[in-house]
């Protein structure tokens, strides 16, 4: 027997009243998948998501090895092979998952086992009932492929998911080699396919809560640190009256079902007043997923949001659930929804007038309950006057506007957020940084920020990766942001000639740039010969 001749109805043995349902000789029972979306996050939140991990995926292992033995002994195989490539077959038939060879047309070696799985229903009940993952979650799939190809080959075989779709990829991929193949790869996971798996997940449960405590002290420090109670909503830092009225709008906003649109420049912290909006609303316990419209094509941002039928287009392998379906119930956050086409435009303002979805390829609407949040660093008023953007979405999405000062417009939060950025990055980097010399913090408050806040980041990370003190000095600065000359003091009713005035300007831009010459002209925008001439001149005068 080969393993493509497994046939479902000659697998399920069922009585008509039911009571008990056979699966190749052994009894089964069919469990509803929410449920078990609803369990996955029940462990997630009682042991945490390390200890629900290994749960799940030692479940998994033991499953696939009971499966591979309950084959063996149910079927006369053709080969060991037949026997050992009736897992994946197995896991389609049971309703896990659809398991789809990877080509090959590169000629590179392939791996033991390689596999791509579509319509997974562990990472479609992950995002179901946590969310978006940053990492693979069908935990329990691979540990059944584990388990299942380590008894079928008599040796250790273990396996990872290398792309998921719950961490917004466009399929899960499997990618199984014996242990010895994996090297130190595989240390963290290695524990979770012990004998005494529970035990290791118990130990990095305790791991987790001891670093939580950490973490938590450090934030308590931090919190101190903090006049004025600079943070007023997680992850939220504002002094600013400015931003502070920012907030108060977000959690109004937040208590009433209504689109909000999020506006500022690039950088200002959209997405963090997006997910205010959905943490502090009604739907916090569902999902809120995020998609950023300008970083993919009009075809695929379409089956992206709506979802797609199986062979809608080149690639639709199966049916496969659009972004506000995986948002049911929750938020989807619409990042950078000025860059939409105007098709998009229209198909966008029709969820949001009818709340029903069509898959591409289907004809049936499908209801949806969810709350869009746009954002967009364009002004859409104008985008509007020129006819790029659809006057009748504009007014749909802007039902309330929340509008982020830039940076440069809150110099009070400059400071805050660069230290509660320094603290964060220097805890990762695990440096001991106190934070910043008073040159280096006056170097912060005089810089516009054109990036705002995620500059401000970037400038922090790298401070916290050069600094070589207890603070972060000015030269650990980025160099745009330690060219910003200050101003000249003048002291009270004096006036000073012209040329005094360029040369304690000249003089503080050369300090500014540690002496470099060559950077202080082209600042300056003079030639180098100029500035070496003028600083002769002030040479003479000095010793004269």
């Amino acid at each position: 027997m080969k393993f493509t001749d497994l046939d479902l109805r000659e697998l399920l043995d069922m009585g008509p009243r039911g009571g008990v349902i056979r699966f190749a000789g052994e009894r089964v029972i069919l469990m509803d998948a929410v449920a078990l979306g609803l369990l996955r996050r029940e462990l997630i939140d009682t042991i945490g998501l390390a200890g629900a991990r290994g749960v799940m995926m030692r479940f998994g292992f033991a499953h696939g090895w009971r499966a591979a033995e309950t084959l063996k002994r149910a079927f006369p195989w053709d080969s060991a092979r037949e026997w050992q490539l009736a897992g994946g077959r197995l896991h389609m038939l049971s309703g896990h998952v659809v398991f789809e060879p990877v080509p090959h047309h590169d000629g590179r070696d392939a791996p033991f086992a390689e596999g791509i799985w579509r319509d997974s229903y562990e990472a479609q009940q992950h995002l179901h009932h946590v969310g978006l993952s940053d990492e693979p979650v069908c935990w329990s799939l691979t540990g059944f492929a584990s388990g299942y190809l380590s008894a079928a080959n008599g040796r250790e075989i273990y396996c990872r998911e290398t792309r998921c779709v719950a961490k917004g990829d466009p399929h899960c991929e499997l990618v199984g080699m014996p242990r010895e193949a994996w090297g130190d790869e595989l240390a963290d996971e290695l524990a979770l396919y012990s004998e005494r798996c529970l035990q290791a997940s118990l130990r990095t449960v305790t791991l987790a809560i001891e670093k939580a405590e950490r973490t938590l002290k450090a934030r308590r420090r931090e919190l101190a640190s903090m006049a004025d109670d600079d943070e007023v909503a997680p992850g939220i830092i504002a002094r600013s009256e400015a931003m502070r009225r920012v907030v108060d709008l977000a959690r109004r906003v937040a208590a009433v079902d209504a689109t909000a649109l999020v506006t500022g420049e690039s950088g200002v912290g959209k997405e963090r007043i997006a997910q205010l909006i959905h943490q502090e609303s009604p739907r916090r316990a569902e999902p809120f997923v995020a998609v950023n419209c300008g970083a993919v094509s009009e075809t695929l941002l379409e089956s992206e949001l709506f979802g797609h039928a199986r062979g809608s287009f080149t690639g639709a392998h199966t049916d496969r659930a659009g972004l506000f379906e995986g948002a049911h119930g929750g938020t989807l956050f619409l990042d950078e929804v000025g860059e939409l086409t105007p098709a998009m435009q229209v198909k966008l303002l029709r969820v949001l007038q009818e709340r029903e979805i069509r898959r591409v390829g289907e004809t049936r609407a499908r209801s949806v309950d969810v709350r869009v949040v746009a954002a967009t660093h364009r002004n859409l008023a104008d985008e509007v006057a020129a006819g790029r953007f659809r006057q009748d979405l504009y007014y749909r999405l802007r039902v309330v506007e929340v509008l982020i000062p830039a940076l440069r417009h809150r110099k009070d939060d400059v400071l805050p957020l660069a230290r509660t950025s320094l603290d964060r990055h220097a805890r990762r980097f695990g440096r001991e940084l106190k934070g910043f010399t008073p040159e280096a913090a006056d170097q912060l408050l005089r810089y516009d920020w054109p990036g705002n806040v995620r500059e401000l980041e970037n400038a922090t990370e790298r401070a916290a990766v050069l600094a070589d003190r207890d603070r972060v000095e000015l030269r650990d600065l980025p160099e745009e942001v330690r060219s910003t000359a200050a101003p000249v003091a003048l002291p009270s009713g004096a006036v000073k000639p012209l040329r005094d005035i360029e040369r304690e300007y000249i003089l503080a831009s050369l300090a500014r740039n540690a002496g470099n010459q060559s950077r202080t002209a082209h600042q300056l925008g003079i030639g180098t010969a100029t500035l070496y001439r003028k600083l002769r001149e002030y040479d003479r005068e000095n010793r004269s």
